[in-house]
């Protein structure tokens, strides 16, 4: 497919060529929007769509960057999720952001780690 026939068909898909494809590179192009396609337009993933741009949320703020943020908590809306839903992802990011500084800070045992997570795991299956 053409640069020409994919760009007319993500003015199809969005109703305009936005800049940040307009100005990828030509040779990008194709491989970006196929992509694109697929993960972010396609309702039929195997992650539903609501719960694929919660993550998209929670991997944005872990990123600390805000054009995905902003991104991913419109289609998030888009797709039905909550003002408290878009939150609580945001909360679980910093939850996963924190601990890692944490354990990597303070150079935490891995092998300990991956002991007492089985343990933990273990004994909450038995609940």
């Amino acid at each position: 497919m053409s640069n020409e026939q994919i760009n007319n068909e993500i003015k199809e898909a969005l109703g305009q060529v936005p800049a940040f494809f307009r100005e990828m590179p030509k040779e990008a192009l194709p491989g970006e929007w196929e992509l694109f396609k697929r993960y972010v337009l396609n309702d039929e993933t195997e992650i539903p769509p609501k719960y694929k741009e919660l993550i998209g949320v929670a991997v944005a703020a872990a990123m600390q960057c805000w054009y995905c943020s902003n991104f991913h908590q419109g289609v998030a809306g888009l797709h039905g999720a909550s003002e408290e839903e878009i939150q609580e992802a945001n909360l679980l990011a910093k939850f996963a952001s924190g601990w890692s500084k944490y354990f990597n800070g303070s150079l935490y045992d891995r092998d300990l780690f991956l002991k007492e997570l089985s343990e933990v795991g273990s004994y909450l299956s038995e609940k």
